[in-house]
Formats: C-alpha cells, structure tokens, sequence
C-alpha cells in the first residue's frame, strides 16, 4: 500500500445490518473514517470506536476521498450520490455496496465523470457475519486505475476484491452470483419436499447438505471454466465432467422416479436433468 492510499480518508454513509460492520473495519484506516447515518444511535457505536461522525452527507463529502455507501434502494443511491456530488472534489471516489439496477452505476459514473468524481459499483457477498470477520467478497465495477486506488481500503472488511470490469459489472456479478444462490435454495426446498414425501427426518437431511457442500464447495465447485462453450476433446476437465455428468444423470432419475412414487412433482430436478450436461460444457451431442 503506498503512503498516498494509506493517507486517504474514508467515509460511510448507510450503517445497516451490512454498513455498521463494515465501516467498523475501517476505523484502523491510517487516514481515519467518517461516518454518516440518519439515526443517530446507528452512528454512536462507531464513534466510540473511533469513527469521526458526520451531520449529514455533504459532511461526509467534505471529509472524505473514498466514500462507501449502503442503502436501501436505486432511489436512496441517486439522493445520496446527487448529495455527494454537489459536495465532493475532484477525485473523490463514491462506491456503492447497495445491491441496485446494473445501469444505475454506469449512468452515475458517466453524470459526474464531468466534475472528476469516479463512481464505483462494489456490492459485497458474504452477510453480516463475514463482514464482522473482515472475509467478505466485493466485485468492483471500475476503472482499472481507481480499482487498485481502493483496493487497499476495502481490504479493511473483504477478503477477496475482485475486479468484475468497468461501473456495472460489479453489479452484474452480484446478481450472477445470487441468482445461484436463490435458485439453489428454491432446489433445496425441492429437495426436502421430496425427503418429506419420502418418511425422512429433514433437519438429519440438512446436516449431511451442509457436511457435504463444506468438503465438495457445492455449485461454485464446477465454476472453474473461462467460457460456457463445450469443452474441447484435449480440455484437461473433460473426462472428469463426463464422469460428473454420468453420475448426476442416474442421480436426477433415481430422484425423479422417487418422486413419481411419492407424488411429489420435482419441476427444478427434471430442468436440472435437461441442462446438467450443456451446464458442465460436456453436451451429449458432443461426445
């Protein structure tokens, strides 16, 4: 980290479930962190622990070069980020943790790319006790250059900070990323709907998931591709993926055929027989 990044100061705006952990990492930060909420008492924790306090965002602007901000919406980030720009130098870099439309960020940065503030999208994947820890993941979408500006600062509460491209990509990263999450939690109410049909004990059936997901990764597992094109003859995952594919294959049907005997319908195991082999790069048609 060289001294100028070292000597930047910090601000947060939006001390939530995820921003009071977050900006309570950042209270070590050489150049110090100001931090700004609507309530007073979100505030007051921090500043015990260090944090200069803030009476309102233009505060925090003045303040601030690197100013973080998690709120509720796109409606709550344009207020906020207008507020900022009317305040902040030349500069300043505004980056947004709020999960919001993937345009918002890319239409903010191009706005006030005028006045030589820099826009960043970087939400953040982990929850609220990851952030406590300092092991979030944030996915920045910014400038090369700005990326390695911050990346020392975010590195107070993330432990991984990848660069997913310029404003927008961050975003589009998260929602990547949750949209696997959401839909693998519908497949796991799937799943205990069929272990129920079945006369199984479903917290017993949890427990194994949970052991099995810590030793194997669960999805994110097979996300060792740079493309979702077939993998070609020489690929050195090939043969193993057609052996994954085999297995999952007998495994969806034998699941499926439970669930025609139990009369559970298993909507999400019969797309997931459909697509398992397109999924791992190593479609039928190829082989």
């Amino acid at each position: 980290m060289s001294a100028t990044q070292a000597a930047a100061r910090l601000g947060y705006i939006g001390l939530g479930n995820m921003g009071a952990p977050m900006a309570k990492r950042m209270v070590e930060w050489p150049g110090g962190v100001t931090v700004f909420d609507l309530r007073t008492e979100a505030m007051t924790p921090l500043v015990q622990a260090g944090a200069g306090p803030a009476d309102s965002v233009a505060d925090v602007a003045a303040a601030a070069d690197i100013i973080s901000v998690t709120v509720l919406d796109d409606a709550q980030v344009r207020e906020v980020v207008a507020e900022l720009a009317a305040n902040a130098k030349p500069g300043t870099v505004i980056a947004i943790h709020s999960t919001i439309a993937d345009t918002t960020a890319a239409e903010l940065a191009e706005q006030l790319k005028p006045q030589g503030i820099h826009v960043i999208d970087a939400p953040v994947s982990g929850g609220a006790g990851a952030a406590e820890k300092g092991q979030l993941a944030t996915m920045v979408g910014a400038e090369r250059a700005i990326y390695e500006q911050i990346k020392p600062a975010f590195k107070c509460w993330a432990s991984l900070v990848i660069h997913a491209g310029e404003p927008g990509a961050g975003t589009r990263m998260k929602l990547a990323r949750n949209m696997l999450t959401f839909t693998a939690y519908a497949a796991a109410g799937e799943a205990m709907k069929l272990a129920e049909a079945a006369g199984l004990d479903l917290q017993a059936l949890g427990r194994v998931v949970r052991h099995t997901d810590a030793l194997t990764g669960g999805p994110g597992a097979i996300m060792l591709l740079d493309s979702t094109a077939p993998l070609a003859e020489d690929h050195f995952l090939r043969q193993a993926f057609i052996h994954t594919r085999g297995l999952g294959e007998k495994d969806l049907s034998l699941a499926l055929a439970l669930g025609e005997s139990t009369g559970v319908e298993l909507p999400l195991a019969r797309i997931a027989l459909a697509e398992l082999a397109a999924g791992l790069g190593v479609p039928h048609t190829t082989d």
